[in-house]
């Protein structure tokens, strides 16, 4: 499956790159965003890449060989972003994004356990060096405990029923398999596993949701990035956020209003920008595809509104 970036020309159209300016990519995934930033500025002088799966940065980095003198590729969380930038001797920078989700990459290899469409293992780690998998939460959380995780990261109404057949489940033997993992929410459900059509939105789609979200702390994160990026911004630059769930785009817009408030920063989109229908058509996963951007003003600007 290949991994089709979402919203790009929505992206560097509102990122509104200067020349011979430093960027970050706080997703970097295959290198789709960073590519097309790249040939659209071409006076861009660096671009900081961040991925914490090492198979993303390796894709990147063959994606992006064109540009790799002006290209840094750094392992880490997005949500190290002050860290990585302070070892990286970065200062302020002029744009920094983020498009936060899975990769078609990620969710095309079963043996990341992303996704139920092939049977593997129950992983779900965006790094495969991380402790926790979400084999580890469907197998030792307390009935409760699994509940109200699926009920709040994946804002599934039906939680209560899901949890208690998964406890009913793993009395008989550990789940360690996506499939049947699939298999037991579509029953607690009161559906046929079988008899799900491929043009629907699977019964676990919720349940994986938010097993994923929570093996990879993606909203702690995510909350993380959007308490930092703003304040390494140099005066004019700017920060965008694509979110795909209400979960995520609820803390970009009011984090956002926060930071509009304090008097530094301009929000940019008062209304999310989202896919138009042609991309929908191309790539169906674009559908859900929210951005949001704030700028940092300048000092000027600030003074003359005070």
């Amino acid at each position: 499956m290949q991994h089709i970036p979402v919203l790009t020309s929505q992206l560097i159209g509102v990122l509104d790159s200067k020349p011979e300016e430093i960027g970050v990519d706080c997703t970097l995934g295959g290198g789709g965003h960073a590519l097309a930033i790249l040939q659209a500025c071409p006076l861009l002088q660096r671009l900081i890449g961040i991925d914490a799966d090492p198979a993303a940065l390796e894709r990147a980095s063959e994606k992006l060989k064109d540009h790799a003198a002006k290209v840094t590729l750094v392992r880490g969380r997005f949500g190290e972003l002050p860290d990585i930038l302070d070892r990286s001797g970065v200062g302020p920078v002029s744009f920094i994004y983020a498009d936060i989700g899975t990769s078609a990459f990620q969710l095309d290899r079963p043996e990341r356990g992303f996704s139920f469409a092939q049977d593997g293992p129950l992983d779900m780690r965006m790094d495969p060096e991380q402790p926790t998998r979400a084999a580890d939460l469907v197998n030792g959380l307390k009935e409760q405990e699994l509940a109200d995780l699926i009920y709040r990261y994946g804002e599934e109404g039906r939680s209560r029923k899901i949890a208690a057949m998964i406890c009913q489940a793993r009395r008989n033997q550990r789940l360690d398999s996506t499939v049947q993992l699939a298999e037991i929410v579509c029953r607690a459900l009161g559906l046929d596993p079988k008899g799900i059509s491929a043009g629907r939105i699977h019964p676990a789609t919720k349940t994986f949701q938010a097993l994923r979200i929570a093996v990879n702390d993606e909203l702690g994160q995510l909350e993380q990035l959007l308490s930092s990026a703003p304040d390494r911004l140099a005066a004019g630059g700017r920060f965008a956020v694509i979110s795909f769930h209400s979960l995520e785009d609820s803390l970009v817009k009011e984090a956002f209003r926060q930071r509009e408030q304090d008097g530094r920063y301009r929000v940019l989109t008062k209304k999310p920008l989202t896919a138009e229908p042609g991309e929908v058509l191309r790539n169906p996963r674009s559908r859900s595809a929210k951005l949001r951007a704030i700028e940092k003003v300048s000092s000027s600007e600030v003074r003359g509104s005070i």
